[in-house]
C-alpha cells in the first residue's frame, strides 16, 4: 500500500491540470525532457489551452494507472512489536524521566502515538489470543488466567491467526519471543501449527521455571526471586525443536535480534512480502539483559532491560532499511498489559494511570501503541480508541487478505493510520482476569465516559498507596456503575455524580444497552486453561530421562 504518495501524486496531477504554468517543471522532472518540440505545429498544439488540457488529462491517467497498479502490486510488510508488562508510562516518549528508550523514540517522533489505546485483559496469554486473532478471548477460550508449561489447553487450531489471515496472499511469517499460547501434546499448539513459517522463542513466560541458579545480568548476576519452582527449567524452542534448557539469558536478545534481522533480510531478497511478529519477555519479571545493555540506564535491571528490548528494535529497523524495504513496512508496537506494580521499581509504570497488572482499571488495560511506516504514516499523536483486536483486520485490509468467516471484535484502524483520521471503535469492553457469564463485563468504556460495573484490587498490583489496587480491594459491585469522564480524569481518581444529571443518566442508559447487546451476543468458548496440567506434556529436550523435571537439561543444536 502506498496511499500517501498515490494521494500526492493525484493531488499534483490535478493542480498540473488547473495551473499547468505553476507546476510545469514538476511535470518536466516527472516525464523527462520538457524541451519543447522541434515541430512548430506540435509545438502550437501543446502550448494551446486545448491541447494543454488534453495532454494533462492524458498525464493524469498514465500516472494514476501507473500508481494504481504500483500500489496494488506491492504488499507491505508487518512488524509487530509486543512488550511484557510494559506500563503507560514506562517509555521516554510517554514521559518517563529515566527510561532509555532511544530507537522506542524515535519510532514515536517519526510515527504516529496513541495516547487511548487498549489491550483486552489485563494478563499475558488471553491477551495474546485477542491481538492475533481479533477476538475477545472469551471467544476462544483463553481464560481463566494464563497457560502454563503442562497446559493442555492452547489457542484452538480452528482459531485464525494473522498470519494464517497473510499466508494464503503470499507472506512469509516468523515469530521470536515470548507465545504463551500453549504447546500441548506434540506441540500442537506451537506457532509453527498456527501460520508461522519459523519459530525462535521460549513458548511461554520465561518466569515459568526455576531461576534461582540463573544469571540474569553478566558477569554472573542471579535472577530476582525464585519465579516458578517444581516445573522443567525454560526451554529456547526452534521451530518444534529445543536447542537449550535452561535458556542462556545472556545471550537470548542477540539470538532473537540475529533470528529477526535474518529473517527480514531473507524475505527481502526474495521480494516477498513478510510477517514478523516479536513478542518480547522485556520487560517482565525476572528482568535480565546481556552484556550490551545491562548497567547501561538510569533505572536499575527494569530500564537495562527495556534498553535491551529497545536495542533489538534498533536493530529490526537498521535491517529495514538496510534491504530497502522501511518505505513499504508497517512497524506497529505496543504491550500485552499494565505493569506488575507488586514488584515495585522492578514493575514498571503506569503513569497518571490507575493500578495495573490484573486490574481493569485503566492502568490494568491501556498501553502505549505506536505505529510507524514512512511516506504512509504522518508524525503525530491521535486520542482515538483503538485496541489490539484492531490489529488483525487493519492489516488484512493494508495487504488485500481476507477476513476469517467468524465473529470478529476489531475493526479496520486503517482511517486513523493513514489520514489521522477519526476511529470505528466507540466501545471498549474490560473483562477481568476470570471471565465468567455470571458476572459479566466489570467495566465498559463508550466514548470518553467508562462505567465499572465491578471493582477488584489484585496481587499483581499489590504495594501501591491506592487501596483500590491492593488484593485486599475484594470484588465489589457497583449499582449504578462507578462512570468516569477519562479525558478530564484519566486517573479515575473522581467518579461523576448522577443526582441531578439528566445528560449524565442518559449516557448510563446508553452504556447499559451498549453492555446488554454486547453480552447477549458474546459465546464463550470453552475454558482452555480449565482443562488442566500434565506434568508430562511440560517442554523436555530429553523427554526419557529421569528423575524429572531437574534432569531436563542440555543443549541440543547451534542457535539459527
Amino acid at each position: 500500500m502506498c496511499t500517501f504518495s498515490l494521494l500526492k501524486a493525484l493531488e499534483d496531477a490535478f493542480l498540473e491540470e488547473q495551473h499547468p504554468q505553476k507546476m510545469q517543471q514538476q511535470a518536466g522532472s516527472w516525464f523527462g525532457d520538457s524541451s519543447p518540440s522541434t515541430d512548430p505545429g506540435q509545438r502550437r498544439y501543446l502550448h494551446s489551452d486545448a491541447g494543454r488540457r488534453r495532454m494533462d488529462n492524458f498525464r493524469f491517467y498514465v500516472l494514476t494507472s501507473f500508481l494504481l497498479y504500483t500500489c496494488s502490486a506491492s504488499r507491505p510488510n508487518v512488524v509487530l512489536l509486543f512488550a511484557d508488562d510494559l506500563g503507560f508510562g514506562d517509555l521516554g516518549c510517554y514521559g518517563h524521566p529515566s527510561s532509555l528508550t532511544p530507537n522506542l523514540d524515535r519510532l514515536a517522533a517519526g510515527g504516529l502515538r496513541f495516547t487511548e489505546f487498549y489491550c483486552t485483559s489485563p494478563v499475558c496469554s488471553p491477551s495474546r489470543a485477542s491481538l492475533l486473532t481479533g477476538r475477545y478471548q472469551t471467544r476462544s477460550g483463553i481464560y481463566p488466567g494464563v497457560l502454563y508449561p503442562g497446559s493442555r489447553g492452547g489457542l484452538p487450531l480452528n482459531e485464525t491467526t494473522i498470519a494464517e489471515v497473510l499466508k494464503p496472499v503470499g507472506y512469509a511469517t516468523a515469530a521470536t519471543g515470548k507465545w504463551h499460547l500453549g504447546v500441548g501434546a506434540n506441540g500442537m499448539f506451537l506457532p509453527t501449527r498456527q501460520g508461522f513459517d519459523q519459530y525462535l522463542g521460549i513458548p511461554y513466560s520465561h518466569d515459568m521455571g526455576p531461576c534461582r541458579n540463573l544469571t540474569c545480568f553478566p558477569p554472573d548476576v542471579k535472577c530476582f526471586g525464585l519465579c516458578d519452582v517444581g516445573t522443567v527449567t525454560v526451554p529456547l524452542m526452534h521451530n518444534e525443536v529445543i536447542k537449550q534448557q535452561p535458556v542462556n539469558f545472556l545471550d537470548l536478545e542477540r539470538a532473537y535480534s540475529d533470528f529477526a534481522t535474518g529473517f527480514i533480510t531473507a524475505s527481502a531478497k526474495k521480494k516477498q512480502p513478510f510477517f514478523l511478529y516479536y513478542p518480547s519477555h522485556h520487560t517482565h519479571y525476572p528482568q535480565y539483559a546481556g552484556p550490551g545493555a545491562a548497567g547501561r540506564s538510569l533505572r536499575g535491571p527494569f530500564g537495562d532491560a527495556l534498553f535491551e528490548f529497545d536495542n533489538t528494535i534498533g536493530n529490526l529497523m537498521t535491517t529495514l532499511e538496510q534491504t530497502g524495504v522501511i518505505n513499504n513496512t508497517l512497524v506497529f508496537f505496543t504491550s500485552d498489559n499494565g505493569p506488575e506494580l507488586m514488584r515495585m521499581s522492578r514493575g514498571g509504570n503506569s503513569g497518571p494511570l490507575k493500578c495495573g497488572k490484573s486490574t481493569t482499571y485503566e492502568g490494568g488495560m491501556r498501553e502505549p501503541a505506536i505505529a510507524f511506516w514512512p511516506g504512509t504514516i504522518r508524525p503525530g499523536v491521535t486520542h482515538e480508541m483503538a485496541s489490539t483486536l484492531d490489529i488483525l483486520p487493519t492489516i488484512a485490509s493494508l495487504a488485500g487478505a481476507k477476513l476469517p468467516q467468524v465473529m470478529l471484535d476489531g475493526v479496520d484502524m486503517t482511517e486513523i493510520l493513514v489520514n489521522q483520521g477519526k476511529s470505528k471503535r466507540e466501545v471498549m469492553m474490560f473483562y477481568p482476569t476470570d471471565p465468567s457469564e455470571k458476572y459479566g463485563l466489570f467495566a465498559l468504556r463508550l466514548g470518553k465516559y467508562k462505567a465499572h460495573f465491578y471493582t477488584r484490587g489484585a496481587t499483581h498490583s499489590d504495594t501501591t498507596p491506592d487501596q483500590d489496587c491492593s488484593v485486599f480491594a475484594s470484588l465489589k459491585a457497583h449499582n449504578p456503575p462507578l462512570i468516569f469522564d477519562l479525558e478530564a480524569d484519566p486517573s479515575e481518581h473522581y467518579p461523576l455524580p448522577l443526582m441531578g444529571k439528566p445528560d449524565l443518566q442518559a449516557i448510563l442508559e446508553r452504556i447499559k444497552k451498549v453492555k446488554g447487546q454486547f453480552e447477549a451476543s458474546m459465546v464463550f468458548g470453552e475454558s482452555q486453561i480449565s482443562k488442566g496440567s500434565d506434568p508430562n506434556l511440560e517442554p523436555c529436550c530429553n523427554p526419557q530421562c529421569s528423575p524429572k523435571p531437574s534432569c531436563c537439561k542440555c543443549t541440543t543444536g547451534v542457535l539459527p
